[in-house]
């Protein structure tokens, strides 16, 4: 039987193998997990809410039940915006404080019908909306550095080997830059492929439920456990089939040199490899996405928030209210424009992007930006997550500091399952030599 020290360091697809064939237990990874937390949470902070009994005692009845699933006996981190039928739920609000809704979220359901063990709730930023008050949590290799944005608890608690799969959210850019600030594998599927209810959201038209993991295995582990479908028919391709585009986006004057020349080596490796790589450029009308996306989620969090507002006015942070009432609020006109510019750029984006295996873009500006100087910059972000397409980071590329920079592989909208496959085929190109970076 493996140590605990050796099962905490496991992807989750390496442990669903060792729990489903009984050469461990799930107390074995359970304990694992915890003696890894215990060790660490002081420097890291990833967690809400986390009792070690309960999770044990979860483990344990995993382990007496017959079923086992795709998930059995992974523990799974969630971010603290997901209802939680034995675990408080408080969105890092005061007006949730000890908040306990008795309930879980569709997507946790489904997490435990695939067997997988709910081991605590990772910490966030209030309502997940980017502002408010903030999260705790430290960079796991940086202490210095914030791991990012909204759902850098659990990015920041896969990374440091507490937990193999968390599950986040995406309004902007909250889960695809924290994995590249803290070096973890994540994937964002195509926007309403995982049910959100039960998850406390800010943008009804932008918010999706998102994985973290140390792998694409463990990403296509989810998309199965989640059912994700594509609309049309691929096969899998050896990289010298592959076309491949390079996105700069209109947010490219706001990479640093890092993202420049290890966007650019990128594109020479996979040349080298035989990939057929193209330069890709999106219309003019694409440059008015990014405040498009600002729009949509400050006006829709207005509606989102009204509730809270209006009981809870004392309890709120002054910097929701001031989306509701002040200067963020947003005029029914322009969101109104943002959202049909949303629209219209979603279907040429399908069109244009079908042509690739797959397009890839930066995944954030630079490393991980000091702690308590923001949580990074969502600008190559924002675009995808208003188009409502899939991106997959890979920690693939490392800074002048020896942090994580990611890149982003994206495509049409519901095409997920060929976008896992194309990232098998380009992680391992991509991490040949020297500029590879795996935590």
């Amino acid at each position: 039987m493996s140590g605990r020290k050796d099962l905490a360091a496991l992807d989750a697809s390496g442990l669903a193998v060792l729990t489903r064939t009984g050469a461990v237990s799930a107390e074995d990874v359970a304990r694992a997990c915890i003696d890894r937390i215990g060790q660490r949470d002081a420097a890291v902070g990833a967690w809400a809410w986390l009792e070690p009994d309960a999770a044990i005692a979860q483990a344990r009845r995993l382990d007496a039940g017959s079923a086992r699933g795709p998930l059995f006996g992974v523990p799974v981190g969630i971010k603290d915006v997901f209802q939680t039928k034995d675990m408080p739920t408080e969105h890092n609000s005061p007006i949730y404080a000890g908040h306990r809704p008795g309930i879980d979220a569709a997507c946790i359901d489904t997490l435990r019908a695939a067997g997988a063990l709910i081991l605590g709730k990772t910490t966030t930023v209030e309502f997940a909306g980017g502002f408010g008050r903030p999260a705790s949590t430290r960079h796991p290799l940086d202490p210095g550095r914030s791991p990012g944005g909204t759902s850098s608890g659990t990015a920041a608690a896969v990374a440091d080997r507490q937990v193999p799969l968390g599950l986040g959210t995406q309004t902007a850019g909250s889960t695809i830059r924290p994995a590249s600030f803290c070096g973890v594998h994540a994937m964002k599927p195509t926007w309403g492929t995982v049910s959100r209810e039960g998850v406390k959201f800010i943008s009804v038209s932008l918010d999706t439920v998102t994985w973290m993991a140390r792998s694409v295995d463990d990403l296509a582990l989810a998309a199965d456990v989640f059912a994700l479908e594509d609309a049309a028919p691929w096969r899998p391709k050896p990289i010298h089939e592959m076309r491949i585009a390079i996105c700069r986006t209109p947010a490219w004057s706001a990479a640093s040199e890092t993202v420049r020349t290890g966007l650019a080596h990128s594109a020479d490796r996979l040349a080298d490899a035989g990939a057929t790589v193209v330069e890709f450029e999106l219309p003019d009308e694409f440059a008015a996405l990014r405040d498009a996306q600002i729009a949509i989620m400050m006006g829709e969090a207005k509606a989102a928030l009204l509730n809270e507002y209006r009981a809870h006015p004392d309890l709120l942070d002054p910097s929701y209210i001031d989306v509701i009432e002040g200067s963020w609020s947003v005029h029914p006109s322009k969101l109104r424009d943002a959202l049909d510019l949303g629209a219209r750029c979603r279907v040429a984006f399908d069109t244009m992007a079908a042509r690739f295996d797959a397009v890839v873009t930066p995944s954030a500006t630079d490393e991980a930006p000091i702690f308590g100087q923001g949580t990074g910059n969502a600008a190559f972000n924002q675009i995808w997550s208003i188009l409502h397409v899939p991106c997959i980071n890979l920690p693939v590329l490392t800074g002048p500091n020896g942090l994580p920079v990611g890149l982003t592989l994206t495509g049409p909208r519901f095409a997920d399952r060929r976008l896992l496959a194309s990232a098998r085929a380009i992680e391992p190109v991509l991490l040949r030599g020297d500029r590879g970076n795996r935590p």
